[in-house]
């Protein structure tokens, strides 16, 4: 009895202390919290580094303090168990599973804080890599703006050329219309004027006949007259 009284009272000792490391680890693990948005990848890998060993030692304490409670239990069974007994073993009990239930729920909420930091960090990079390529693209922007504005004015030298053009071809088909209908008036007044120029030369061909008798008459009295003295 004196021996598994020993033994008992070395088994609280190291479960005491057992629960004291893990109660600073699991302090120490919440604090850290897993994740590092750290600009530096060296800085950043060596925190998930620091958090995943520490994660390994809570679990490792974990499984000793379980060790611990049941070699509790097998030494407490060989024994006589009286009521002090099995109320201490039953409070390790109840430690070691709040400490299970601790390490576990902050655990998820590590998890949960990395997926939504990285998210965050993930999207940052994409905004910064569209500002990057938004920047190499504005020269090319202003060029091509630059270029559809050049191409606006010319259109508009064109536009304004072809509406003077317009306005000189409508004045020259006002003149046109004008000649075409002088020329017209013309043709219509034309017969007459070729008839009374038609008249006037039969009348002078006529008058230059009769005008050819007489002289011709004359010419023949005189002949005439002059052969018979």
């Amino acid at each position: 009895m004196e021996e598994v009284g020993a033994d008992w009272a070395e088994l609280r000792k190291e479960a005491r202390r057992i629960e004291g490391d893990l109660d600073v680890r699991l302090s120490s693990y919440a604090k850290l919290g897993g994740y590092s948005d750290s600009k530096s990848p060296t800085d950043g890998h060596a925190r998930d580094m620091q958090w995943k060993s520490m994660e390994m030692e809570i679990e490792s304490l974990l499984e000793k303090l379980l060790d611990v409670n049941e070699a509790m239990s097998r030494c407490a069974a060989a024994a006589t168990p009286t009521t002090s007994v099995s109320q201490k073993l039953a409070r390790h009990r109840d430690i070691l599973h709040e400490f299970t239930q601790e390490f576990k729920r902050t655990r998820g909420n590590i998890i949960s804080m990395r997926e939504h930091a990285e998210l965050l960090h993930s999207v940052r990079n994409d905004i910064n890599e569209y500002k990057v390529s938004s920047s190499q693209a504005a020269p090319s922007l202003l060029r091509e703006r630059a270029a559809i504005h050049g191409s606006i004015v010319q259109i508009d030298d064109v536009t304004n050329q072809a509406e003077t053009i317009k306005g000189v071809l409508a004045a020259q088909r006002s003149t046109f219309a004008e000649i075409q209908g002088k020329v017209k008036h013309l043709g219509d007044r034309f017969p007459v004027i070729r008839g009374l120029l038609g008249a006037i030369k039969r009348k002078r061909s006529r008058d230059t006949l009769i005008l050819s008798a007489v002289i011709a008459a004359c010419t023949l009295f005189l002949i005439i007259y002059w052969i018979s003295k």
